[in-house]
């Protein structure tokens, strides 16, 4: 059965829909299930599936938000060249950090149905992760765990897992380390709304407040067309 995950769940607020995995991550207990039979599956393959990142929460994305609108933490183009968000307009801004990096209360990975993967494997010692473009590309060290991700994908025997942001749409920039398990994430894109993210946003209890909030609200339903929903072909149509 799939578990309606309240507006607290959804937004990254509440965790008590989710279970503890042995390396930390937390995970929905169907998802954790699901992904520990993949990760078995590519262990026969020759790869070391790990997560990077799992659950994250409302504070957690916060974090990273006010951090890159406030220059704290970098923001990078499509060519990984750093940005600098003072030559440019609030609008500019929002579209530049948004091209990788979610508004916190619509991020995916509040949900508990969504992770970002690498092959521990294919790392040499004292590489440092970037989960970038140019390690999932062809030829990158996490190509070969990409391309045979894409046959399982494609054959139906990646045990639900799909990539929301496989293409590029103009939106957010295509992430091939980013899996998300369709039969509950499908369910929790339906569910999210303006109301439950303004109200979110409204109160946000002892959290620091959202930075560009008057821009984001303004942009609000070109936002969450453009670079929160997903195509209906992410994943196959359910059963």
């Amino acid at each position: 059965m799939v578990q309606r995950l309240d507006s607290r769940q959804l937004t990254g607020r509440d965790e008590s829909h989710l279970v503890a995995l042995p390396d930390g991550h937390q995970l929905q207990a169907e998802v954790a299930q699901a992904f520990n039979r993949l990760q078995g599956d590519a262990r026969a393959a020759g790869f070391d599936l790990v997560i990077a990142s799992g659950f994250r929460s409302y504070a957690r994305q916060l974090a990273i938000w006010n951090g890159k609108v406030g220059g704290q933490r970098p923001v990078h183009d499509d060519q990984g060249r750093a940005v600098d968000l003072s030559e440019l307009s609030t609008a500019d801004q929002l579209r530049a950090i948004l091209r990788y990096s979610a508004i916190p209360g619509t991020s995916r990975h509040h949900w508990g149905t969504d992770l970002d993967i690498y092959d521990a494997g294919a790392m040499a010692e004292g590489y440092q992760l970037q989960l970038s473009p140019v390690e999932v590309a062809a030829g990158g060290i996490f190509d070969p765990l990409h391309r045979w991700l894409d046959e399982r994908m494609a054959a139906g025997e990646s045990h639900g897992f799909y990539r929301p942001y496989g293409a590029d749409r103009g939106g957010v920039a295509p992430e091939r380390w980013h899996l998300s398990y369709a039969p509950l994430a499908v369910a929790c894109g339906r569910l999210l709304n303006p109301a439950i993210l303004r109200a979110c946003w409204a109160h946000e209890e002892a959290h620091e407040a959202l930075r560009l909030s008057p821009q984001i609200l303004a942009a609000l339903p070109d936002i969450l067309s453009r670079y929160v929903a997903v195509p209906a072909n992410w994943c196959p149509a359910p059963a």
